[in-house]
């Protein structure tokens, strides 16, 4: 098994108040992808689970695929489904 890794997460609008708070940490063994972020993020935050299939995940300001891979230093970010009028 490889070593955990701490992943950062911020959360926005929905996604906050869903957690609770505007970021995260998860620890995830190596290598990390996306889905494992994601992954990890329903079990520390189950009041988010619901959320995470409707919402997209954004590292270093882009949208990325459930598996991309994602390093230690790395911007990563929740982001919720808009709606508007």
């Amino acid at each position: 098994m490889n070593p955990p890794s701490g992943v950062t997460v911020l959360l926005f609008g929905p996604a906050r108040e869903a957690a609770g708070c505007s970021r995260t940490v998860v620890e995830l063994s190596t290598p990390v992808t996306a889905a494992t972020v994601v992954d990890a993020l329903s079990t520390a935050h189950p009041n988010l689970a619901p959320l995470l299939g409707r919402s997209r995940l954004v590292v270093n300001q882009h949208y990325v695929e459930p598996d991309v891979s994602i390093g230690p230093d790395d911007e990563v970010a929740i982001i919720p489904p808009v709606s508007g009028g």
